[in-house]
């Protein structure tokens, strides 16, 4: 105990120096966004002045443009009418297209260097801009950064809960994956690629019976045949455990429905399905987990319960679904399951279901005893859209 209140004395002065410096750092950051905001407007000011001169000169070229094109026109006119006119009038006359031409081309060189003095201001603007919006995102995330460190150790504690819960979480989501890497290699080492081993094989002794005894050829052929089947079938199955295409074409129920027929044609076992209420449009990973859920429940069913009847019942209601699987097998010491908790390498399938009802923020609760059968009770919230896993801790 002694040993944690010095842990958190040290805790404080560091929380302590590290408000400090932030603090710091944002009255600084806080003077370059002020100084910002004073260039921009000055550069701001400067701009507008700039775009009236801008304007005004633009308007001074016109007039002389048109001055220009008045004097060509009336030099035009005494070239053609030489005899009418005195030597001083032809000379006045080119006398003012000269300066009229001088003028212009000072008049379009101050226009020039006004449009690029007006570009550069604009870019200048823009760069201001910039620095005073990323100065005021930076003020606002150390303001919220300076909110987690003043609060009270209570609330880092909650922090590092926090941080422990999502690490369980994110052990729990590898052990999952590891679990469905290891059944579906189990799979496929039972299945096709037994099969496929005997496909071989068939195929080796067709190559050597088709020249010495075809009718025997033909018949190892149809074996062959009946073998590719087979695994053909076996590789549909594994690709549909992996994610049933219905599930996203029909949707939970449907896919459910028919998994169910085949649970009955496999096992033998009769399976009484429900459902109550209207289904919502399910996100996928809740659609996927109740029929994961089923599955492992009645596959645990199958192979320990001896059972000779099943019933699922699905309840949709508003916030939420709940989910039933009840059983009339031999049952089970539930005892059983607290032992197995806390073994990271346990297989077995209830704790499995269990951790994926929690990772969506759901309650699981196991009823059973030896010779009573087996009750599973399953509650599914439908989180909002802004929720994840760390409302878990609210």
């Amino acid at each position: 105990m002694a040993e944690y209140k010095i842990n958190v004395i040290k805790l404080n002065k560091i929380i302590s120096k590290t408000i400090e410096a932030i603090n710091n750092s944002k009255t600084e950051i806080c003077d370059i966004a002020e100084s910002s905001r004073n260039e921009c407007r000055r550069l701001e000011e400067e701009l507008a002045l700039l775009r009236q001169q801008v304007t005004r000169l633009i308007k001074e070229v016109e007039i002389i443009e048109i001055a220009l094109k008045e004097s060509k026109r009336r030099l035009m006119v005494i070239n053609r009418n030489y005899d009418n006119y005195t030597q001083q009038e032809l000379k006045n006359a080119y006398e003012k297209a000269d300066t009229l031409r001088v003028e212009l081309a000072v008049k379009r060189e101050q226009e020039q260097n006004l449009i690029r003095r007006r570009n550069e201001l604009e870019i200048r603007i823009k760069d201001a801009i910039r620095t005073v919006q990323k100065a005021e995102n930076l003020t606002t995330q150390i303001g919220m950064a300076l909110g987690y460190l003043t609060g009270d150790l209570q609330k880092v504690s909650k922090q590092l809960e926090s941080l422990q819960y999502k690490q369980l979480v994110g052990q729990k989501i590898i052990r999952i994956q590891e679990e469905e890497r290891q059944r579906m290699a189990r799979d496929i080492h039972d299945g096709p690629a037994q099969l496929l081993s005997n496909v071989v094989l068939k195929a080796e002794i067709c190559e050597k019976m088709i020249d010495i005894d075809l009718e025997k050829a033909r018949e190892e052929l149809r074996e062959l045949k009946k073998t590719v089947r087979e695994s053909l079938q076996d590789v549909r199955r594994i690709i549909y455990n992996l994610r049933p295409m219905s599930l996203d074409d029909l949707g939970l129920i449907p896919t459910l429905q028919r998994y169910v027929i085949t649970f009955q044609e496999d096992s033998g076992i009769s399976v009484s399905f429900q459902t109550k209420g209207t289904q919502p449009e399910l996100k996928s990973e809740i659609s996927v987990t109740v029929l994961r859920i089923i599955q492992e429940a009645l596959n645990n069913v199958a192979k320990h319960a001896k059972a000779d009847c099943i019933t699922i019942h699905i309840e949709f209601m508003p916030m939420q679904l709940k989910l039933f699987v009840i059983d009339d097998g031999e049952g089970f010491d539930t005892g059983i399951l607290k032992e197995k908790t806390d073994d990271i390498s346990s297989g077995f399938g209830l704790i499995g279901m269990r951790e994926r009802v929690e990772l969506l923020n759901g309650e699981m609760d196991i009823g059973s005893e030896p010779g009573r059968g087996t009750r599973l009770n399953i509650m599914i919230p439908f989180a909002k859209e802004e929720e994840d896993i760390d409302g878990k801790q609210d």
